[in-house]
């Protein structure tokens, strides 16, 4: 069920004590109104007012949170949390704790959050008087342009795109529609960002990708070779803080419709990552490799040159990937293998200290049957 802007606008909102202070605005929400948003199942008083989701352990009596793993079970019986979004079917043995019982606790709990957000608060458009536009730049209708911005030669920003302050788009990069630029986010030339894309701040597209021809000695160093490519981000890309997105050293790299990147990922010359894949943080991408689409990289993972990862294909946290890996593969470890195989090894390897006492002890039996088949030949051959 959709929760609409005119529906969230009737929602009651109230000034009052917070956990941001005394004077911060809040949202309140009914449990009615909740379970409603989540198509939950409520028991318990449906015009009960809450102020925010919380954690089950963090939770005050006037808050929500979810309860979806074993593991936090001694959390749920020893929450103070007005109420809990809980699995149908799942037992709760207090009959003081309010539930919402949905198919999906987890899932259900977003659209919670969500409904305490309120709408963020764009820039108002138009083009601040620190900006620096050259003559050439299109700067589309809505469009805002903030403090410190610097819009290069034949740029172009398409309507109601956003600009934060200190945003650098170098010559000929062209932002879509709706998109958002935050602070210090940098474009080399030609980089082409698609529609409904969301930039964090700090990350850099288009930077030259990392390559280097050796010297015919030593004291010839490295010489660089040119990149002369571009990136292409498509439609609907958010990319977090402080990632690197390389240009390609001919072709553009490019990252595919949907897809997600968190925080302080790199990519390099001539990747393409596709369609709504996910790239956890810190994952690192070597030239020329090919994410399918929906694969998804845990944390740390590092893929090395002229890898392909399959559609599909989930790859755990600092995993290091040398080799191709096939769609919908579950691939774990270092090198990467598939993930039964490589639980199976880590098995075997915390036996090893067991194993070696073992064969230690085996040794010494086979000794000492050695010795005593000696010390009976000798014995035979003193009777002969």
């Amino acid at each position: 069920m959709g929760y609409t802007i005119a529906a969230f606008r009737r929602c009651g909102r109230q000034r009052g004590p917070s956990r941001l202070g005394p004077t911060v605005e809040m949202i309140t929400r009914t449990l009615a109104e909740l379970a409603d948003l989540c198509g939950a199942e409520l028991e318990g008083d449906g015009g009960r007012v809450v102020e925010g989701p919380a954690s089950l352990g963090e939770a005050t009596q006037r808050e929500i949170s979810f309860f979806a793993h074993p593991k936090y079970r001694d959390d749920l019986l020893a929450t103070r949390a007005a109420a809990v979004l809980v699995k149908r079917g799942t037992a709760i043995p207090r009959s003081d704790l309010s539930l919402l019982r949905c198919a999906d606790p987890s899932a259900a709990f977003t659209r919670v959050i969500r409904a305490f957000v309120d709408e963020e608060r764009k820039p108002a458009p138009g083009v601040h008087a620190s900006a620096a536009i050259d003559p050439s730049a299109e700067i589309g209708a809505q469009a805002s342009i903030g403090a410190h911005c610097f819009v290069g030669p034949g740029v172009r920003v398409a309507p109601r795109a956003v600009l934060h302050p200190h945003v650098v788009l170098q010559h000929g990069v062209e932002v879509g529609e709706e998109s958002v630029l935050h602070p210090c986010v940098v474009a080399y030339p030609r980089v082409r960002i698609g529609a409904r894309c969301i930039v964090h701040a700090g990350t850099v597209i288009g930077a030259d990708g990392y390559g280097f021809e050796p010297g015919k000695s030593a004291s010839e160093g490295w010489s660089k070779i040119p990149q002369c490519g571009t990136v292409v981000i498509e439609d609907d890309v958010e990319i977090g803080a402080n990632c690197a997105i390389d240009r390609a050293r001919f072709g553009a790299t490019r990252i595919g419709r949907g897809a997600k990147l968190d925080n302080l990922v790199h990519i390099a010359h001539n990747v393409i990552v596709g369609e709504g894949a996910l790239l956890v943080a810190q994952v690192g991408i070597a030239g020329s490799c090919r994410i399918g689409a929906r694969a998804m990289l845990a944390g740390k993972v590092g893929v090395n040159g002229h890898v392909e990862i399959g559609d599909g294909a989930r790859l755990g946290a600092q995993s290091g990937v040398l080799d191709d890996v096939p769609p919908g593969a579950d691939f774990v470890g270092w090198p990467a293998r598939p993930r039964k195989e490589t639980w199976r090894q880590v098995a075997l390897v915390q036996r090893l200290p067991e194993l070696v006492e073992r064969v230690r002890a085996l040794e010494s039996e086979a000794a000492r049957l050695r010795a005593l088949e000696e010390r009976m030949s000798e014995l035979e051959g003193g009777r002969a």
